[in-house]
């Protein structure tokens, strides 16, 4: 049986200012599976990304029409109330943003503001999170130290945790693996492909390889348009439209 998506996008348009970044974007978003945003650079991939937990109300001139349905609530209706849409939602950026405390108080940051003051409990969710993200071996003996001191790969690992913590049923990220060493991204690859299960997961990547190895959906964007998507093997192995085909094989850019 299929999963009701978790996402559905209808005509989706987004202008910055009198620039129109975004044209008629309409998509179904499958539930528990990976799906990539491809694209060359300036295409809108991180914009459609950041429609989706309305990070982009905090850009100047912002305008968008249309509708994104997350669990079947327009978030873009006058009335959704953004704090309420954003709990759903983990986000992962090109770079790691420990808050400045603890490693500790990182992953009990988010369960403390929901209002959990239980140690114990905390102790448990600090834990269980940090196993989640592979990072428990190698921080509790120094769970009290700064966030600041980890590698900067074990840092995206502890926002992914700290992120997991509130209970989304989304993760985004954005080019989450860009700033990292080819072993702290591998971490991050395998992390993703076993949260598939209990997540659905939305990546932004500017890398094909990485696109192929991880992506059970696809979506291809170009000057703000969706050329093509549909599940992974049919995207990159026999799409449809000739500009797909052409960025795949590296003819355009």
């Amino acid at each position: 049986m299929l999963l009701k998506p978790n996402v559905s996008v209808h005509n989706l348009n987004v202008f910055y200012g009198k620039d129109h970044v975004l044209h008629d974007v309409s998509v179904e978003i499958p539930n528990k599976k990976i799906t990539v945003i491809i694209g060359p650079s300036g295409c809108g991939k991180t914009t459609l990304l950041k429609s989706f937990n309305r990070l982009i109300d905090s850009v100047d001139g912002v305008k968008v029409t249309g509708e994104v349905l997350v669990d079947g609530e327009n978030i873009y209706d006058p009335k959704a109330e953004v704090t309420h849409i954003r709990k759903k939602m983990g986000l992962l950026s090109q770079r790691p943003y420990p808050l400045p405390m603890s490693i500790y108080d990182n992953v009990a940051y988010g369960p403390r503001l929901c209002g959990e003051k239980n140690k114990k409990k905390l102790d448990r969710i600090v834990e269980h999170f940090l196993h989640t993200a592979s990072l428990w071996d190698e921080v509790k003996d120094k769970l009290n130290s700064p966030a600041a001191r980890l590698s900067v790969g074990q840092q995206q690992r502890l926002c992914l945790a700290r992120g997991l913590a509130v209970g989304p049923e989304i993760i985004l990220g954005d080019e989450p693996t860009s700033a990292l060493d080819p072993k702290s991204s591998k971490h991050i690859e395998e992390r993703f492909m076993e949260l598939k299960q209990y997540y659905t997961i939305i990546l932004v990547t500017h890398i094909l390889r990485q696109a192929k190895r991880l992506a059970d959906y696809v979506l291809f964007l170009y000057m703000g348009r969706l050329i093509e998507h549909g599940p992974a093997k049919e995207i990159f192995e026999n799409p449809k439209e000739k500009m797909t085909k052409e960025y795949i094989q590296g003819i355009i850019s």
